[in-house]
């Protein structure tokens, strides 16, 4: 779920896409240890991913893992 900072008030995890986090490799550090813990497959995953651009890396994180993490712009 991509939010503005204002509109979210309490989550597991949030991420800043425009700070530090938001790099793509961290990201994908990210969608590897979620994966593991969620039992999702995380090579599928982030071959998924890196499939195209930076904003399609995102859309796939926040479609697999919207659930238990919300992301700022």
């Amino acid at each position: 779920m991509i939010l503005s900072k204002q509109d979210h008030k309490q989550s597991h995890i949030e991420i800043d896409l425009t700070g530090p986090e938001g790099n793509a490799f961290v990201l994908l550090g990210y969608a590897k240890r979620l994966a593991e813990q969620l039992g999702k497959d995380g090579d599928t995953i982030r071959d998924k991913m890196m499939e195209s651009d930076y904003e399609h890396l995102v859309k796939v994180f926040d479609k697999e893992f919207g659930e238990h993490v919300v992301l700022y712009r």
